[in-house]
């Protein structure tokens, strides 16, 4: 039985990628991996983390895109460059930022 870790990052947290030139919001957590195996088995031998760690679910871009991102913990690193972000996705699921923070908005459906 595998232990689950408590996550490194919060949603609303804005990350970069240890090796590669992304950066990107935390919007959800997975405690240990939750893509598909053909998802795990498309990333390098070599370079794979490990399934039991938390996973993250990022709203990224780097120098020519924005896109949605899965990343391992062991991957990522606090940002703090303090640059703007322009990924237009954020202001749906974001609002004020702090600290390297997003606060989660909250939606209220009727």
């Amino acid at each position: 039985m595998s232990t689950v870790r408590n996550a490194r990052f919060q949603i609303g947290q804005v990350v970069r990628h240890r090796v590669y030139p992304f950066r990107g919001v935390v919007f959800d957590v997975d405690p240990t991996f939750s893509n598909t195996e053909e998802w795990y088995a498309s990333i390098p031998k070599d370079v794979r983390p490990a399934k039991d760690q938390p996973y993250y679910h990022l709203l990224a871009e780097n120098a020519d895109t924005e896109y949605v991102a899965y990343v391992s913990e062991q991957n990522l690193l606090p940002d703090e460059s303090d640059e703007p972000l322009r990924h237009p996705q954020i202001p749906e699921f974001f609002e004020d930022l702090r600290d390297g923070v997003f606060r989660f908005r909250f939606v209220q459906e009727h």
